[in-house]
């Protein structure tokens, strides 16, 4: 034992020598488990850190000021008199006020589409309301005009991918009655009517809407599907 020397009998020395060995041992044991802790511990604390949740896209807000809005709507109303020129006209106004504008990139993209050059008008009014969805790409209504520029242009599957597209951001309307229209052209009986009956049921939820039966009645794109008895009662 060196210099330390244990006092009293040997019987006694190798007791306490024994007791001192045996407290020797549970402190090393315990010091080992409560290291064994302490890295479980601190693994866990790196591995919370470490582990990141996974990033929800958002959906892209672009603000609207309230000018913007009100030459929108002026320009809305004017491309509704199928005023194609004072659309434009309207619309290039505001982008050269408000470079961002993808509303008014959209209508005047569908301005362009209506134009009597159409391949020009269908290449034309595309950039623009591309231009729009690259500003907003969840701009349902921009996903409408796409579609309407490809259906009016006869091309009709990239109409319905680019439909579908909108409707997964909104239930509007016309887009499904624009469905509707495509499948009527092909006689698709079925289609259209389950596509026209959405539109009607949409329609029913909504204020200020024109009615989608009317138009239907007088929508040339239904001809081949008209004298089916369902499609006659739901336009009724």
């Amino acid at each position: 034992m060196g210099r330390f020397k244990l006092h009293g009998s040997q019987k006694f020395k190798r007791i306490l020598l024994g007791l001192l060995v045996i407290v020797a041992v549970i402190l090393i044991i315990k010091v080992g488990i409560d290291n064994r802790k302490s890295k479980v511990a601190e693994d866990k604390k790196v591995e919370e850190v470490t582990i990141e949740e996974p990033k929800v896209e958002e959906k892209v807000e672009v603000a609207v000021s309230q000018e913007e809005e009100n030459l929108y709507n002026d320009t809305l109303n004017t491309f509704y008199q199928e005023d194609y020129s004072g659309t434009i006209e309207k619309a290039n106004a505001i982008i050269e006020k408000f470079p961002d504008s993808y509303k008014a990139y959209n209508i005047r993209g569908f301005a362009k589409a209506f134009s009597k050059d159409f391949t020009k008008g269908f290449e034309e009014g595309m950039k623009d309301i591309d231009k729009a969805l690259t500003i907003k790409p969840n701009y349902g209504y921009g996903l409408y005009t796409k579609a309407f520029n490809y259906e009016l242009h006869e091309k009709f599957n990239d109409a319905l991918v680019c439909y579908d597209k909108s409707l997964e951001i909104e239930d509007y309307v016309w887009t499904y009655y624009g469905k509707a229209s495509i499948y009527g052209r092909r006689a698709d009986v079925e289609s259209t009517i389950v596509n026209l009956k959405k539109a009607i049921e949409v329609e029913d939820t909504k204020e200020n809407e024109s009615g989608v039966k009317k138009v239907a009645r007088e929508e040339k794109d239904f001809d081949p599907v008209r004298g089916n008895a369902e499609f006659e009662a739901l336009i009724k």
